[in-house]
């Protein structure tokens, strides 16, 4: 079965974080949320409490197919301060494992290196923060082993597409189907 890491911090963007949890577990793929702090408590960016599965320092990422970072403002400062996450996206991404981030997330992945020449979306304030890629406007961009979304109102589809990408487009379909997603 297929590992999925969604990455927690304080201030994460909680749609962009539960709505890929929800809709990837209705799939029936293995969802594991990692809080970066020492604690499973994560208070999100309008303060919803959530509680993580683990957290990142008692957590084995070396059979993960997929690392996923929420945004969120502060959320994606507290993610980025994280050394050791941002160590295990450099190494899953050359490794050619799969890397999604979603809002100002992507942010992360440029500030690394990581999205130099390649095709990147993020939130609109973010975009300029995308030094080196090539940036679209798309609700979701996929290039290489690299997904990227640019908000709340894209978390559907980004999720929709990491399905795809995990187990197919016919699950894809069929899960957007399920939910009743009337996107294009």
């Amino acid at each position: 079965m297929k590992k999925i890491y969604v990455f927690l911090a304080d201030g994460f963007e909680e749609i962009e974080g539960l709505t890929v949890v929800d809709l990837l577990r209705r799939a029936q793929l293995d969802v594991v949320t990692v809080s970066i702090k020492e604690e499973k408590r994560i208070m999100g960016s309008h303060q919803i409490p959530v509680e993580a599965d683990t957290v990142f320092s008692q957590t084995d990422f070396s059979q993960g197919d997929m690392l996923v970072l929420p945004g969120g403002a502060v959320g994606t400062d507290n993610l980025e301060a994280c050394q050791p996450l941002v160590g295990l996206i450099r190494s899953y991404a050359e490794q050619g494992r799969k890397v999604a981030a979603i809002c100002a997330a992507p942010r992360i992945l440029a500030g690394s290196g990581l999205l130099d020449g390649r095709v990147a979306t993020a939130y609109p304030s973010v975009m300029d923060e995308l030094a080196g890629a090539k940036r679209t406007e798309s609700p979701v961009a996929v290039d290489g082993c690299f997904t990227t979304s640019r908000g709340v109102g894209t978390a559907i589809p980004f999720s929709l597409e990491l399905i795809g990408q995990l187990l197919g487009q016919e699950k894809a379909d069929e899960i957007a189907e399920s939910i009743v997603y009337m996107g294009s």
